[in-house]
């Protein structure tokens, strides 16, 4: 018997991208439009929130037709509206929310928020068509930092969170304090690349009583303390080293609290998700422990890695299946936590 055509239209607006993907029985993506307002937001060295809601407004539209149009389809042919309505920044969820209401409510279709961290531990399904929940992911971007037990479909555990600063967040504030720019994590790659990654030893936090939760904001300060040292001393900073020597450190700490989970925990399946992870050296490093502890590794390409609306349409997908449907009354949620519903 054939399996039915479940086609989601996906909408994600949480940040500074708006985008807009058609996705088939959530793992087969027939399109996938992202309209970034990076080069914008370089200008104020970091995300305006109050400017990316105006730019969302004025894309949105463009960006969803556009979607239809490379999928082959029509509005006739979905099967449901899946939105991200958190967390993320109140004003730009606001946008999509509102639109796919609109979609929904103009066109008689079931509507489906989803949570941004959802959707980026959903991105693994696109590209990997064996993995099945359960399974841990370590999920690094911008805004978040967790690590998480996916239990099943829809079902999470998050077993470690940030303290403080994400992951993101930190790479984006020491890229600023070596003076490389915006957007920070592909900017502190490309240094370390040319750098010593042991040429400073920079501290790895670890928290009594809750090994898996991260802190990032020790290196942090490291990192600037160093750096004032140096100028203090007339002593020469070398960027690049800087660079590979705090992206060493983070990445450490991720990959040993994520090996120490999997092992803790019995799990022999591990994936990562978010913008961290289509850094080169995180992805390198947790391939080589996952090996060595014959863990099965998984990551989606870097396109689904940073935000997208694919994967808001793999997770919209599995809730489609489990029954979640929202009303007229759905609105954004800035701190929506992992399991709310």
């Amino acid at each position: 018997m054939e399996e039915k055509e479940i086609l989601i239209l996906a909408i994600e607006s949480s940040c500074d991208e708006t985008a807009a993907a058609v996705v088939k029985n959530g793992r087969e993506v027939l399109s996938n439009v992202i309209s970034s307002q990076i080069a914008l937001h370089t200008l104020y060295g970091g995300v305006v929130p109050e400017i990316a809601s105006r730019k969302h407004i004025e894309k949105i539209n463009q960006v969803i037709e556009e979607a239809l149009r490379q999928a082959g389809v029509t509005l006739d042919d979905i099967t449901a509206v899946a939105v991200t309505y958190g967390p993320g920044l109140v004003g730009a969820l606001l946008v999509g929310v509102a639109e796919a209401k609109a979609i929904s409510y103009a066109r008689k279709l079931p509507l489906i928020g989803v949570h941004h961290i959802e959707g980026h531990i959903s991105a693994n399904y696109i590209e990997n068509r064996d993995l099945e929940p359960p399974f841990l992911c370590l999920v690094v971007s911008g805004g978040h930092t967790h690590l998480v037990n996916v239990a099943d479909y829809g079902r999470y555990e998050i077993l470690g969170r940030t303290r403080d600063d994400a992951a993101g967040e930190a790479f984006d504030k020491m890229a600023r304090a070596i003076g490389l720019g915006y957007p920070g994590g592909p900017k502190i790659e490309k240094a370390a690349r040319e750098g010593n990654a042991e040429a400073i030893f920079f501290p790895r936090a670890k928290i009594s009583g809750s090994p898996y939760d991260f802190s990032f904001s020790g290196v942090k300060s490291a990192v600037l303390n160093y750096i004032n040292g140096c100028k203090m001393k007339n002593l020469p900073i070398v960027p690049a080293d800087i660079a590979a020597s705090f992206q060493k450190a983070v990445v450490d700490v991720l990959i040993d609290h994520a090996m120490r989970a999997a092992e803790e925990t019995g799990a022999k399946k591990l994936a990562i998700a978010g913008g961290v992870a289509s850094n080169g050296a995180l992805r390198e490093g947790m391939r080589k422990a996952c090996e060595e502890k014959k863990i099965a590794f998984y990551h989606p390409s870097p396109i689904f890695c940073t935000d997208n609306a694919a994967m808001i349409g793999a997770a919209g997908y599995y809730e489609y299946l489990a029954g979640t449907r929202h009303g007229w009354d759905l609105n954004a949620v800035p701190n929506l936590k992992l399991g709310d519903r």
